[in-house]
Formats: C-alpha cells, sequence, structure tokens
C-alpha cells in the first residue's frame, strides 16, 4: 500500500486471525518485515508487531526484506550465490549478496545498475549467481556478462517470506534479529528554512 497502513493494518490482522479460527494468545511468535521499504509502511508494521508480541507474551522476531525473499526460495546449491536485488523506487537497487544458505556474505547496499557488476565482482566474485527479488530483471541485464546466472522468479519479499523465515529461526534455535527499521538510504526529509531555525534555538537554549 502506498498510504493508509495504520488505518488496515490491525483490521487485516484481526480477519486472519479469525478466518484461521485462532486467538491472540495462541500465536507462539510475532514476525515483521523490517525493510527495507516504504518509511511509513515500515514503522507502522513495527509498531503493530510490537503492541501485538507484548501483549500476548509472544516473542518478536525481525525479518529484512533481503531474508524474507531467500526465504520463499525452496532450494538453492551450496555452490550457488544468491543476489537479491530490489527496487528502491529510485535510481538505485537495494542489494545483498547471501550464501546458498541464505547466510548476508556483505552488508546490504544502495547500487545503481551501472555499477552492480564491480559490486558482484567485488563481493561474490565469480561464482556460480541467482538473482532473487523484485527487480531481477533490471539486476540480470546489468549482470549480463556474468558467466552463470539464473532467475528466480515469483521471489519478491512479501508476508509468506517472512513466516519462512521466521519459522526456521524460531525452530533452529538462531539468534533473533532485532527488530528495528532497516534502511539503506536516509529518509528524504528536510526541514523547512523556519524549522531549521527554530531547532537551532531550541539548541541554543539548551546550553
Amino acid at each position: 500500500m502506498r498510504h493508509g497502513h495504520g488505518e488496515a493494518l490491525l483490521p487485516m490482522i484481526d480477519t486472519v486471525v479469525r478466518q484461521a479460527g485462532l486467538s491472540p494468545a495462541a500465536l507462539g511468535v510475532v514476525a515483521v518485515s523490517t525493510g527495507p521499504g516504504g518509511f511509513t509502511g515500515i514503522r507502522v508494521g513495527l509498531a503493530a508487531a510490537r503492541g501485538i508480541a507484548t501483549a500476548i507474551g509472544a516473542p518478536l522476531i525481525g525479518v529484512s526484506s533481503f531474508a524474507a525473499v531467500a526465504g520463499k526460495i525452496a532450494t538453492c546449491p551450496v555452490h550457488r550465490r544468491i543476489l537479491v536485488a530490489l527496487d528502491s523506487r529510485r535510481a538505485e537497487l537495494y542489494v545483498q549478496p547471501l550464501s546458498g544458505a541464505g547466510t548476508p556474505l556483505a552488508p546490504p547496499a544502495a547500487v545503481l545498475p551501472g555499477d552492480l557488476a564491480q559490486f558482484v565482482a567485488a563481493t561474490i566474485g565469480a561464482e556460480p549467481l541467482l538473482l532473487a527479488g523484485n527487480a531481477v530483471d533490471i539486476a540480470a541485464s546489468a549482470l549480463a556478462a556474468h558467466t552463470d546466472v539464473e532467475v528466480a522468479s515469483g521471489s519478491e519479499p512479501d508476508a509468506l517470506g517472512v513466516l519462512a523465515t521466521a519459522h526456521r529461526v524460531s525452530h533452529e534455535g538462531a539468534e533473533l534479529e532485532p527488530a528495528r527499521p532497516l534502511y539503506i538510504r536516509a529518509p528524504d526529509v528536510t526541514l523547512s528554512k523556519t524549522g531549521a531555525l527554530a531547532a537551532t534555538a531550541k539548541k541554543s537554549a539548551r546550553r
């Protein structure tokens, strides 16, 4: 959704729980996407998840969009690396290289398509590659010179990927990721001239 997350999310969750014939107390784990994604949507989702987890006394698991994509891939040969490429709604792609088992090989980054081949060479090398995410077409075009590339269709980040990752993490007893927003770029928010002057005045007053 572009707008209306706060109004829509909790009724949606309530509907799903009721249709599943569950009570909120029956939930053993609460999992939430930490992004990257839309600023408002991620914050609303995290706030709702924290509230639900606190209310029912369940552990809260944060799952990045990159991990959610990896969670949707049923099988990947150990020798093949995964490059998750996400649409940033800007010129860059949000990317992260992972092992075939889904272990991060480097931190997430914002990379222009023209620089993607250099990024892959530095983080993955010439290893066989599986492209996944909702920007695989752009990534595949940028990596046309890579010798061994496969594309995982239908691997966009979604709730099923978050669920699959959270299920694996909770059953393996792995360390839980913190449920805090993952921002690769700074928010495109600036203070107006009046707001900047007011902020400066407040700082001066505190001194």
